[in-house]
């Protein structure tokens, strides 16, 4: 999430004026600069010292790298506030020059052959989350007995808002993270990965250290600090036995353990529909969080409440989503299309948003059926605003529409309706998890894709539900049993079928047609998310509706 609007939530609607301004800070920090070209990242180990009362942090982060082209200064990103004290590199201080939230490093190795080992040493006083997740930074908390809780979330803000890093989607470090937590002794700290043995960090003090093996982004890269206890499950997956681990604080265990029995069921359906989980070498953790939720890699962060829907309440107003619940659900689904296909750039966020938004729809069909799944798709469709496009500008850190989610999901609806046959359906989504296992994408790279499953061109579809932020128009003039149609709102290369409800599929085209019914906006299935305008004495322009 990064939530729903990411929660891959709430979705607060944010004005934009029609020509946004970027400025050369926000290419340096979304583009893959010359200075992050040249070098990649092989593995963080990243180790923290928090300190709740000063809402202090300070730590030393070791950035194994390879040069992939000729050297030149490095750029490592950090938030204002937090500051690198000091580089080195195999014991050799390095010179820093600072513009803003960008450090650049000069004399870093630009050896082809061999990787190197970048030490930076930085403190400071993180940015503090005042709304998280929405509104990204460091969590200073305090569990319902005054203790200290602590974590991040940092989808949108970015990583280098707590730690200096390359914070660009389109490098996730080969070999994946170690976090060492430094923390007092009567706490425990969760990460993603595999826990570590560790010892005393100190008097009242202990180490808590994690290795995550896979790739992963810098925003999944997530400590959670708080007293917590666990208990485990192993899950007999498509991969093997899958160690499912929880995490919740003390006093919530008996309710955890009463709603955390929905995950085996989830696995099963995702990995049903999307194909093996995809990091069993680290395992599946839910860790109680003190906010809502996201979707940290292998330890996916929770705050529902233990109760099911989405903060008790259900999204697509049906009652359906009521049946489960929308945190497990949705920042799991991530763990296939977010974290395994992770987007290049932020622009293309619905490759993240989209095809978990329609996981929750998949998973109520396997618990309820298909037409349960239907109706919770129509519901969803009250939440779309239309606003902007749902694919953000390029090279500026820049997401496109929250429309992403709900909008985005009725799109992979559509797609499947295009495909016509559930198992073809289901085969490229498992395909897809496969040809982009572990992979950073593009926009394009998943059109290409899907448009191998689709029998006619799905370029201008493509160019109308992500790149345009209206609906494509069927304009109806309906005379006694006769029914004139035809496409507008949309571009040339806009060729779209759609399907009645008997079965039968008509192709309209920007050039007027005629079928012989009764009512053609009533007989269009509800499974086709467009706008029809009826055209009469006084044209009136309506949302289509149909089936909610």
């Amino acid at each position: 999430m990064r939530y729903l609007i990411s929660f891959s939530i709430f979705l607060l609607a944010t004005t934009y004026s029609i020509a946004q301004e970027f400025t050369a800070a926000d290419s340096l920090f979304g583009s893959n600069t010359p200075e992050r070209a040249w070098w990649d990242v092989q593995h963080y180990d990243l180790t923290i010292e928090p300190d709740p009362a000063s809402k202090t942090l300070s730590g030393e982060v070791s950035i194994t790298y390879r040069a992939i082209d000729e050297g030149r200064s490095m750029q490592i990103d950090l938030r204002e506030g937090m500051t690198i004290d000091s580089a080195k590199q195999n014991g050799n201080p390095l010179s820093m020059q600072r513009n803003g939230r960008f450090y650049f490093i000069s004399g870093t190795s630009d050896d082809t052959a061999n990787d190197a080992q970048l030490t930076l040493y930085f403190s400071g006083k993180p940015h503090e989350a005042v709304n998280p997740p929405w509104d990204g930074g460091w969590v200073w908390s305090t569990d319902e007995k005054g203790r200290p809780w602590m974590s991040v979330a940092c989808q949108g803000t970015g990583a280098s808002v707590w730690f200096p890093c390359k914070d660009y989607n389109g490098d996730e470090p080969d070999h994946g993270a170690t976090l060492r937590m430094i923390i007092p002794e009567d706490m425990e700290g969760v990460a993603g990965g595999r826990r570590m043995r560790a010892g005393s960090a100190g008097p009242g003090k202990k180490m808590s250290v994690w290795k995550i093996v896979n790739p992963v982004n810098v925003y999944n890269i997530i400590p959670y600090i708080g007293y917590y206890t666990e208990w485990s499950e192993p899950y007999n997956g498509l991969n093997g036995k899958l160690n499912c681990a929880y995490y919740v604080l003390d006093y919530n265990l008996e309710k955890a353990k009463q709603q955390f029995q929905q995950v085996p069921t989830m696995l099963n359906c995702f990995e049903t529909w999307f194909g093996p989980y995809p990091f069993y070498e680290d395992g599946y953790k839910l860790v109680e969080a003190p906010y809502l939720g996201m979707e940290h890699q292998s330890a996916v962060a929770y705050g529902n409440g233990f109760q099911n829907g989405y903060s008790g309440r259900d999204l697509s107003g049906t009652g359906i989503g009521l049946k489960w619940d929308f945190i497990i659900v949705h920042e799991s689904g991530h763990e296939w299309f977010g974290n395994n296909i992770s987007a290049k750039d932020v622009a293309d966020m619905w490759i993240h948003e989209s095809f978990t938004n329609y996981s929750e729809a998949l998973f109520t069909e396997c618990q309820q059926g298909k037409d349960a799944a239907n109706r919770y798709v129509y519901g969803i469709r009250e939440l779309i605003l239309n606003d902007r496009p749902i694919i953000g500008k390029y090279g500026v850190r820049n997401e496109g529409s929250g429309d992403m989610y709900y909008k985005g999901g009725n799109m992979i609806h559509l797609i499947r309706q295009f495909i016509g046959d559930d198992e073809k359906f289901r085969r490229m989504l498992t395909e897809m998890n496969k040809t982009f296992y572990h992979q950073t994408v593009t926009t394009a790279e998943v059109e290409t894709f899907i448009q191998s499953y689709v029998d006619f061109d799905l370029s201008g579809f493509f160019d109308v539900y992500l790149r345009q932020a209206s609906l494509p128009v069927l304009e109806i003039r309906q005379q006694k049993h006769k029914a004139y149609y035809r496409w507008t709102n949309v571009p040339d290369n806009f060729t779209m079928p759609l399907r009645l409800r008997s079965g039968e599929w008509i192709s309209p085209s920007g050039k007027r047609q005629k079928l012989k019914v009764a009512s053609l906006a009533e007989e269009i299935s509800p499974d086709f998310y467009i706008t029809v305008k009826q055209m009469e004495k006084a044209p009136v322009q309506k949302a289509f509706r149909i089936g909610i």
